[in-house]
């Protein structure tokens, strides 16, 4: 980890209204928690196609860049190389927010490198950074019911029942984010895998 480099927050979603509420944008429900902490707010980027904030984890902290990529998922990759390039941020250095299947609902989960688990997103990202040994913080949105495919069931707003759980869950997950910047992977995961 370069002490100096700055983090690259990586929330993964969709652009456009109509996918605001689904489950497969809690990615960008939490970069944008995560802007209102350090004071900064999104703004269209030159470099890469995606909504970018820049700001300091506490007075002189390290220099978080926040990205929502507006690609659409399966290319969300390639805003996130277009930044770690420009900012010079290291493979290390780089966290994916994202929703994952295969952790439940009402769990936020933190690791480093691994598979994609048949995530868009980050497929995309594995494939433009040629690494897998990023970070990720893993929302978990569950398994669908019965039989419901599982692309139609990320692509579907939060339940009522989830709604009520669902700001303090994006709190934790940026609770997360944080402690990774600031203590580590591993930190992150003994403080927070217990609930």
């Amino acid at each position: 980890m370069t002490e100096d480099a700055p983090w690259l927050v990586v929330g993964l979603g969709n652009p456009g209204k109509e996918y605001a509420g689904n489950r497969h944008n809690v990615g960008f429900m939490v970069a944008d928690l995560l802007a209102s902490r350090v004071g900064a707010k999104f703004g269209r980027s030159k470099r890469a196609h995606g909504e970018v904030a820049e700001g300091r984890l506490g007075f002189g902290g390290p220099k978080l860049v926040l990205v929502k990529p507006l690609t659409f998922m399966n290319l969300s990759g390639n805003a996130v190389v277009s930044l770690a390039q420009f900012f010079k941020v290291p493979v290390s250095n780089v966290i994916a927010v994202h929703d994952e299947l295969d952790v439940p609902f009402g769990q936020v989960r933190a690791k480093r490198g691994g598979g994609e688990g048949g995530h868009n997103g980050l497929r995309s990202m594995s494939k433009s950074l040629s690494s897998k040994e990023y970070a990720r913080v893993r929302f978990g949105v569950g398994r669908p019911p019965g039989r419901q495919d599982p692309a139609d069931y990320v692509l579907s707003d939060f339940s009522g029942v989830e709604r009520k759980e669902l700001d303090f869950l994006i709190d934790r997950a940026a609770d997360v984010v944080e402690a990774i910047v600031l203590e580590g992977v591993e930190w992150a995961q003994n403080k927070y895998h217990g609930g």
